[in-house]
């Protein structure tokens, strides 16, 4: 039983970015599958694809590579917030990751977004994690 699903699930795309996998399973829950809908939106991911086989749900994610040498889209993926020390950032101070070249996952009141969608609405929230 893995307690912290959010860090599960970023590991796994972490260790398949590495050994250049095409596709990572995931298990579905609400917040892996908001994070993995934000990746494919911000073009880090091709495709995620949902499955239900009883009891099991879960998820694929076709990852990303560029070029011949298969250079993977997602360079590092960190995670920020954890069970034991909750970060949080208010509206004037999101963070801004690589000089706004990538982007930090953020979940507010009205759900899970990009830095610059919570910055756009004016509301804060826990940072997730950091993707570039």
């Amino acid at each position: 039983m893995v307690t912290d699903t959010i860090s599960d699930m970023l590991t796994r795309i972490r260790n398949a970015n590495l050994v250049k996998h095409q596709i990572v399973q995931i298990p579905s829950t609400k917040m892996s599958l908001a994070i993995a809908s934000i990746l494919k939106e911000e073009g880090f991911v091709e495709e995620v694809k949902q499955y239900e086989e009883n009891p099991d749900r879960y998820f694929i994610i076709s990852l990303k590579y560029k070029g011949k040498l298969r250079e993977p889209v997602i360079k590092k993926i960190k995670r920020i917030s954890k069970p034991g020390l909750r970060v949080y950032a208010g509206a004037k101070n999101l963070p801004q990751v690589l000089g706004n070249l990538g982007i930090a996952i953020v979940s507010t009141s009205k759900g899970v977004m990009t830095n610059f969608k919570a910055e756009q609405l004016g509301i804060g929230g826990e940072i997730l994690c950091y993707i570039w």
